[in-house]
């Protein structure tokens, strides 16, 4: 019986890698489906992402890969297609995000398991109510005690085994330890393409600019304030006839959809990093 696994991996730049990468797959009886690589001249690295196929033992595919990972200083990651990564959402108010991801997993489009969903407000405050058997914990930010708040969070990630958090319109300026903690495992939708009109209501500060575009931005959480990794960015065009109600109701669909796209990015391995920026195949 063959098993479906995907390989990403990056690494110094050097002669050979994919012909040792590769032969290592094929010494396991590996076919190899799909490959995209990308040398990044200005980085020195290498980037791949690989599909294939083999009915070797897990074990010995990740031996061969881990005696390839010391002499290529190889960062990889490998995952079986039918493994689903254990998800978190946070919410607060806005719940159109929540609503998108919960019903795209509900129809197979992102292949995840969703294994709580907290808010700093009271479910009742959401528009939606049918989570299902999802876990829903509500969290406030009480004044003075958001160190505690997020530490509960870490908590739960843990205890749940969260592979993946997600910041599904979760408006809540994040901590510098609680962003390291979940650095590359933590994706925020933005309402704005950045690095334009950061901060609050940038809608609003679009509007007073007259722009004829608005965008989205879907990133990865850094310790700097929405200056991380960028995965996913969107923008759709707005006239001098549109009101701030009118960019907030189109930004509610590219927000959706920018931030699905990121999500399925990350679950088929598609996003790699690079420093401060990302390698999305």
């Amino acid at each position: 019986m063959t098993t479906s696994y995907t390989l990403s991996f990056s690494c110094p730049d050097r002669p050979g890698i994919i012909a040792q990468v590769s032969g290592a797959i094929f010494a396991q009886g590996g076919n190899i489906r799909v490959l995209n690589q990308f040398n990044d001249a200005d980085t020195g690295l290498f980037f791949m992402r690989m599909e294939f196929v083999t009915a070797s033992p897990r074990p010995a595919l990740e031996a061969a890969l881990a005696g390839l990972a010391a002499p290529l200083a190889m960062s990889w990651q490998l995952r079986a297609r039918e493994e689903r990564l254990r998800v978190m959402l946070l919410v607060s108010k806005f719940d159109h995000c929540l609503a998108d991801l919960l019903y795209r997993t509900r129809v197979g489009e992102l292949e995840m398991e969703i294994s709580a969903i907290i808010s700093n407000h009271p479910q009742t405050a959401l528009r939606v109510t049918d989570i299902g058997a999802i876990p829903f914990y509500q969290l406030p930010v009480a004044q003075g005690a958001k160190a505690a708040q997020e530490a509960e969070i870490l908590r739960l990630v843990a205890e749940l085994n969260i592979d993946l958090v997600i910041l599904a319109r979760y408006m809540q300026i994040l901590s510098d330890g609680f962003a390291a903690a979940l650095s590359g495992r933590c994706i925020n939708i933005h309402h704005s393409f950045l690095p334009s009109f950061k901060g609050a209501k940038p809608y609003h500060q679009a509007h007073a600019r007259g722009v004829k575009m608005i965008g989205a931005t879907a990133h990865y959480v850094s310790t700097d304030l929405d200056e991380g990794p960028i995965i996913c960015q969107d923008v759709e065009a707005v006239s001098h006839a549109d009101t701030p109600d009118d960019l907030v109701r189109k930004g509610r669909d590219i927000e959706r959809r920018v931030l699905a796209r990121a999500v399925l990015s990350h679950l088929d391995q598609r996003v790699l990093m690079n420093g401060d920026k990302t390698v999305l195949f």
